[in-house]
């Protein structure tokens, strides 16, 4: 999946430290990256190509011993960096800083939606120990925001229910997914999740694994499960314009390497054919 970068290491531990001029820079604008892209292959610019300040950046992380650093300031692009769209880092190499661009995507996104608090209205303070802004007026402490959700895969026999989302600019075929609510937990948010997109009640919930997504500023959480009694499909028409089973092999080819979404696809063609050669094989 995306944050699986072999023998590369992303450190996420917060310091507080000054940039200099040949630290990278991730700059964000408009749902955009400022990258040079050529042939697949993306590189952030440092300060010094940017011409920009070292010291408003803002110490996001490591991917090896290259530290990375938020650069709020207005930037414009150049012959050589770009803004491309966030979408280009789901495949773009090397995986790492394709990696580190959608975190930092998430964390850009914090910072920029808490420069005042939210108590009293004062400007907020970056704290100097953790990853934590603070007011110094009302003593209000903020962390980074961490949104929980689901993946879903469902399944009926040697049928899998396939989606496509409404009104939006991806339009692959994806499996059932939404935000946990307040109050609720992750198998909760599994259950009503898919009553709500295709109205169905399910059985037998079992937890995958998780991925982080930088994209949306979410952890998202899969769960593999069974239709429970009627398998008839009703959509909700404004958050999908597809639900339907298809069969099993036609996730044979579906695992992009990139996301949660596809890798459970695969694993439920591969669960699907080795249950069929078992069965197989006690005829």
């Amino acid at each position: 999946m995306l944050q699986d970068i072999g023998s590369h290491r992303f450190r996420n531990e917060y310091h507080h430290i000054q940039a200099d001029r040949s630290d990278l820079c991730l700059v964000y604008r408009n749902g955009r990256v400022l990258v040079k892209y050529t042939d697949g292959e993306i590189s952030y610019p440092t300060f010094e190509k940017l011409g920009a300040h070292p010291e408003k950046g803002i110490y996001a992380f490591a991917v090896d011993d290259n530290h990375l650093f938020l650069y709020l300031e207005k930037v414009e692009e150049n012959k050589e960096y770009t803004y491309e769209p966030l979408n280009l880092l789901r495949e773009a190499r090397p995986r790492e800083m394709s990696y580190a661009g959608v975190v930092g995507n998430h964390l850009n996104q914090w910072y920029r939606d808490n420069v005042f608090c939210g108590s009293c209205a004062a400007r907020l303070v970056h704290d100097t120990k953790e990853r934590m802004l603070y007011c110094p007026d009302c003593g209000n402490k903020i962390y980074p925001k961490i949104c929980p959700a689901v993946i879903v895969c469902v399944t009926h026999k040697d049928k899998v229910l396939l989606t496509k989302y409404a009104g939006r600019s991806y339009q692959k075929y994806a499996l059932i997914a939404g935000f946990t609510e307040i109050g609720e937990t992750a198998e909760e948010t599994v259950s009503r999740e898919v009553m709500e997109e295709v109205g169905l009640k399910i059985k037998n919930i079992t937890y995958y694994k998780s991925q982080p997504w930088g994209f949306s500023g979410g952890l998202l959480m899969g769960f593999f499960c069974e239709a429970d009694g009627d398998t008839e499909i009703t959509i909700d028409t404004n958050e999908l314009s597809v639900g339907k089973w298809v069969d099993m092999e036609m996730l044979k080819d579906m695992d992009d390497g990139v996301s949660l979404t596809r890798e459970m696809m695969r694993r439920a063609y591969e669960r699907w054919r080795d249950n069929k050669k078992e069965q197989g094989k006690s005829l």
